[in-house]
């Protein structure tokens, strides 16, 4: 009898680890910004694996003609959105009336068609300001499109304003290439595969550059190996129910509001 209990005993642990494994999830979303300026590049980035979100600035040669490839490709495509200090006929400033920002979104949103989301391009000065990023996001709400908060600053309140109004949002975790050296963004990319692990979730946003495109090439079909599920941001925005993650808010609450 003992034998049994023992067997049995062990048993219970080994179908209680494996239902903790199959309810233990990561998941990573990539995204590459800065779309829409070179041919040969976004060709490339269209060829990688899996479901990459396709971030594509108005203001470019390409922007049209490639989002609406990548949109017949499958791939999700979103408005890489001039926000100051970035410049250009797109570009939002603080101090721009709400009517001028507005036909600059209409407009930019035109040149990048098939659109699902937003998300800004630059920005940090623009998405401190509460009163332009709660018309944003009721805009966006009304469009029926979603929000990605780059944090291209600590002093955003950009997803708070999303969350807010409860327009679907998430918002960066991990900037891939910030030193564009191979070696380095290998580590920005198991920085986020740690932190999908930790938290069940990461977004990770990168740009097109050689040295980007040649490791994500190289990992993102190693991912699964690693317990990683690469996910499109549909799927993501799903998953974290736009709650804030730990770093960027308490008990799923952003704190910059």
């Amino acid at each position: 009898m003992a034998v049994i209990r023992t067997l049995a005993l062990t048993l219970l642990c080994l179908l209680a680890g494996a239902a903790h494994a199959a309810s233990t999830k990561a998941y990573m979303s990539i995204i590459i910004d800065d779309l829409g300026q070179n041919s040969e590049r976004d060709s490339r980035t269209l060829a990688l694996p899996g479901p990459v979100t396709l971030a594509v600035m108005p203001d470019t040669p390409h922007a049209s003609d490639f989002a609406r490839q990548a949109h017949k490709a499958g791939r999700t495509v979103i408005l890489h959105m001039p926000m100051d200090p970035a410049t250009g006929p797109y570009a939002w400033h603080p101090g721009l009336p709400l009517e001028e920002l507005a036909r600059r979104l209409d407009a930019a949103l035109l040149k990048v068609p098939f659109a699902a989301g937003v998300n800004n391009h630059m920005g940090s000065r623009m998405t401190a300001q509460p009163e332009a990023m709660a018309w944003l996001m009721a805009e966006l709400q009304r469009r029926d499109l979603f929000f990605v908060d780059s944090r291209t600053s600590a002093a955003t309140v950009a997803a708070a304003k999303a969350q807010e109004v409860g327009l679907a949002n998430v918002s960066r975790d991990v900037f891939l290439d910030d030193v564009r050296t191979p070696e380095a963004i290998a580590e920005q990319l198991h920085k986020g595969v740690e932190l999908a692990r930790r938290q069940g979730s990461a977004v990770l946003i990168g740009h097109p550059y050689p040295q980007t495109l040649q490791v994500l090439e190289r990992e993102i079909p190693r991912l699964a190996a690693q317990g990683i599920t690469l996910i499109g941001l549909h799927q993501m925005i799903a998953e974290r129910s736009n709650q804030a993650m730990p770093a960027h808010g308490r008990h799923g609450r952003y704190s910059n509001r």
